[in-house]
């Protein structure tokens, strides 16, 4: 990376009982947005949390 930016490849993404989706944050590696993903989840409500890549176009490929 030359050009001074940081890469943020990894989304943590929330769902709550609507069905609405919610980005979290993005992380630098799979396991950090993992262990943040695990740590949201284990607080006992009822909205989902997954770790979806973002592609070089910006899509992610979950």
């Amino acid at each position: 990376m030359n050009d001074g930016t940081v890469t943020l490849p990894w989304l943590v993404v929330r769902q709550d009982d609507n069905g609405n989706r919610y980005r979290v944050g993005r992380y630098a590696t799979r396991a950090e947005a993992e262990r943040i993903a695990d740590s949201l989840d284990g607080r006992g409500h009822q909205q989902l949390y997954w770790v979806e890549r973002v592609g070089q176009n910006g899509t992610t490929a979950g």
